[in-house]
């Protein structure tokens, strides 16, 4: 048996374990299990020494001694550190927030020595980095750091042409925190030979969407992803043949940039989640993984999964709100897009890689809707359809370039690193709302209103995609958010919902809750939409 095989047959074993020793009532959710890489931060230290000295101009700049007169943790324990991201911190905000040593495509011994030898500053940074464009995304935290850069056309000596006539950008995450799941696809790829005396255990793979370069430094997981398909390259398509030769660039460029030692992650056990004693006398949902009959991909069914990854807010700022299919909403007879039970529809079939559902694809996310406004009467206040607000779910980093039809959350802490997608707001309101790469959003702050924006507004149904990533040994892979959802929308309501089977749905739930600053109350006579999408 490889070591690939036997890495998740453990982590198989492992999780069988846990349920057989607390076993789950029929409605109970867990959370995640994670666990914390220890980091060689000495390894790191002997690779910047060696990236230093090979600039004797500034070699004798960075004091590689440690200093035993501070405690372990402090910053100045390692000095060599503090140097560098002193200067590395001018182009990578934070990056001494890392509690991994973070790779990049920056040389910052040739930065230093072009300085010392009088180069005007006002070069682009892109002559230090391998050709790539400045940093498009950087962030940095006590799990890890995730940056995004861009490589243009033409760009770089000696790279071969490309069809793909756009920036290709490359992704790097480097997390001493992975999520444990039970992945029958995961560890798996091919060895790249020109990288092999760099990365010894560099394995490339396609999944999800992207070709993913996976490896181990210094006992930390990092993983380069460049988004393409595995198909015939065209100018507006990024065939993932052209984007090898950009990935490699990348690698080779790699250099210790930053990062700060710090007292050394916990593993995270699963557990089950707290939910609200009362119960609610109208919230129902069907189970994870009961999608539509027949709407996954060649009619396969779904993928039940009890794990809540997240504690969240709920992503929509006042109830009642609805998870429901809008691709597939005339197949279900017996429910509305705005009635209760919510029904699961992570698995529909869609042309996008999810690993969990059958036959590798599916919808990635969930889809939400607002309920219907009231009339206008009763001396309720007015209710605007387009005005239904969003809302961050966390105390988190937004991840948005102004082109990006979606915007994604980043939660980057002791505990945890997930990622949550929201899709279908306007990129011109967001743009407008400063929603872009780098900004700070805290928990139930208004990042927009539901709309229906794919491709150019009315593209779709009024709804919220709203999906989860966690990190991995593969990287950055969707999971089902449908329990993460009414986990979430319980703590919203106060109450805890009551999950309901095929045999006893027969007939859409009536709405009755509320709340008095979180909830709009729906008109219980508007029937069901005939959107579709």
């Amino acid at each position: 048996m490889g070591r690939t095989s036997f890495r998740f047959v453990s982590q198989a074993l492992a999780s069988l374990s846990l349920l057989l020793a607390s076993p789950l009532a029929a409605d109970e959710f867990r959370s995640p299990s994670l666990t914390a890489l220890r980091v060689d931060w000495r390894a790191a230290l002997d690779q910047l020494r060696t990236e230093i000295n090979s600039r004797p101009q500034v070699a004798g700049d960075f004091i590689f001694v440690p200093r035993r007169s501070v405690p372990r943790y402090d910053p100045r324990a390692m000095p060599a550190l503090v140097q560098l991201n002193a200067v590395s911190s001018q182009f990578f905000t934070g990056i001494a927030r890392s509690a991994v040593p973070v790779l990049l495509p920056f040389d910052t011994a040739a930065y230093l020595e072009a300085q010392r030898n009088g180069t005007p500053s006002s070069l682009s940074l892109s002559r230090y980095q391998a050709d790539f464009n400045p940093v498009d995304m950087f962030d940095a935290g006590p799990a890890g750091y995730s940056a995004s850069f861009s490589f243009e056309p033409g760009a770089g000596d000696g790279m071969p042409s490309r069809t793909f006539a756009k920036p290709v950008e490359v992704q790097i995450t480097g997390s001493a925190l992975v999520y444990d799941i039970a992945d029958p696809a995961g560890g798996k790829g091919e060895p790249v030979k020109p990288l092999t005396a760099i990365y010894p255990d560099l394995r490339r793979f396609i999944r999800e969407g992207y070709v993913r370069y996976a490896f181990s430094r210094f006992g930390v997981a990092y993983v380069v992803a460049i988004q393409c398909l595995d198909s015939v390259a065209k100018p507006r398509r990024l065939a993932c043949k052209e984007a090898y030769p950009v990935a490699e660039r990348f690698l080779k460029a790699l250099h210790v940039a930053g990062g700060q030692r710090m007292r050394p992650l916990m593993d995270v056990a699963s557990d089950i989640t707290d939910r609200p004693m009362e119960r609610s006398v109208d919230f129902s949902y069907r189970p994870s993984g009961d999608i539509i009959p027949n709407t996954g991909y060649r009619k396969q069914g779904g993928h039940p999964d009890v794990m809540a990854y997240a504690q969240i807010r709920f992503p929509l700022e006042k109830a009642p709100a609805f998870v429901h299919s809008q691709s597939y909403a005339k197949r279900d007879k017996n429910e509305g897009p705005t009635a209760y039970p919510w029904r699961d529809n992570f698995c529909e079939s869609r042309s996008f890689e999810v690993w969990q559902c059958g036959g590798g694809y599916g919808h990635q996310g969930e889809d939400i809707r607002a309920a219907d406004c009231p009339p206008q009467s009763d001396g309720r206040d007015p209710c605007d359809p387009k005005q239904r607000g969003v809302v961050a779910v966390r105390d988190a980093i937004v991840i948005r370039a102004s082109k990006d039809q979606a915007a994604t959350l980043e939660i980057n802490s002791r505990t945890e690193h997930v990622r949550f997608r929201y899709m279908h707001m306007n990129p011109q309101t967001m743009n407008a709302d400063g929603l872009l790469n780098g900004r700070i959003v805290a928990e139930g702050e208004k990042i927009g209103v539901v709309s229906n924006y794919l491709d150019h507004p009315a593209g779709t149904s009024m709804h919220l995609h709203f999906d989860v990533q966690v990190f991995t040994r593969d990287g950055w892979i969707w999971v089902s958010p449908y329990v993460t959802l009414v986990s979430a929308y319980e703590r919203l309501i106060r109450a805890r919902g009551r999950e309901i089977g095929p045999e006893i749905a027969g007939t859409a739930q009536p709405v009755a809750h509320a709340l008095p600053e979180d909830v709009v109350k729906p008109d219980q006579r508007e029937g069901s939409s005939s959107e579709e999408n």
